[in-house]
């Protein structure tokens, strides 16, 4: 009696989670804990980009109220919990390198624009185009086929 008691409390116990005296001790896997949330999909950081189409170019700018291009993809994947260097040039030096035809929505595109190597950085959006701060219209969505932005295309890269 006294056996089928202490078994039927540690099936007590363990039901709502708590260890009863003598009952043997829970596996490693069942003590691990919570696993991290998932890091973002592409998809939630060119939600989170084109929520800042407008917003005004500004040399240096990192914020809402003015951005430059590494500024502005900087800030967006900082939304979703992503550390990104400061410049383009850095920037194009995380991740995983992309081939054109593997882009996918979110993905870091390069161009050569003011100097040799990445100068210019945008998010890729799919269907062929990029949101990125421009110089002279601030924050847009441009095809990469457009005439200035093809020839000066640099690469890609995959940075989630």
């Amino acid at each position: 009696m006294k056996k089928a008691f202490a078994i039927m409390l540690a099936a007590i116990f363990l039901a709502v989670g708590m260890p009863a005296a003598g009952a043997a001790e829970l596996s490693p896997a069942a003590a691990k804990p919570a696993l991290p949330p998932k890091p973002s999909k592409g998809k939630d950081i060119v939600a989170t980009a084109q929520k800042y189409k407008g917003v005004p170019y500004r040399y240096g700018g990192a914020s809402p109220k003015g951005f430059d291009c590494s500024g502005f993809v900087m800030y967006v994947y900082n939304q979703h919990g992503k550390k990104l260097p400061r410049s383009a040039d850095k920037q194009y030096e995380t991740g995983k390198a992309v081939k054109p035809k593997d882009l996918a929505p979110g993905d870091l595109v390069f161009f050569t624009t003011t100097e040799k190597g990445a100068s210019h950085v945008g998010i890729f959006v799919g269907s062929g185009k990029f949101i990125h701060a421009s110089s002279s219209k601030g924050v847009i969505v441009t095809a990469l086929g457009d005439t200035y932005w093809k020839p000066r295309y640099l690469g890609a890269r995959r940075v989630l």
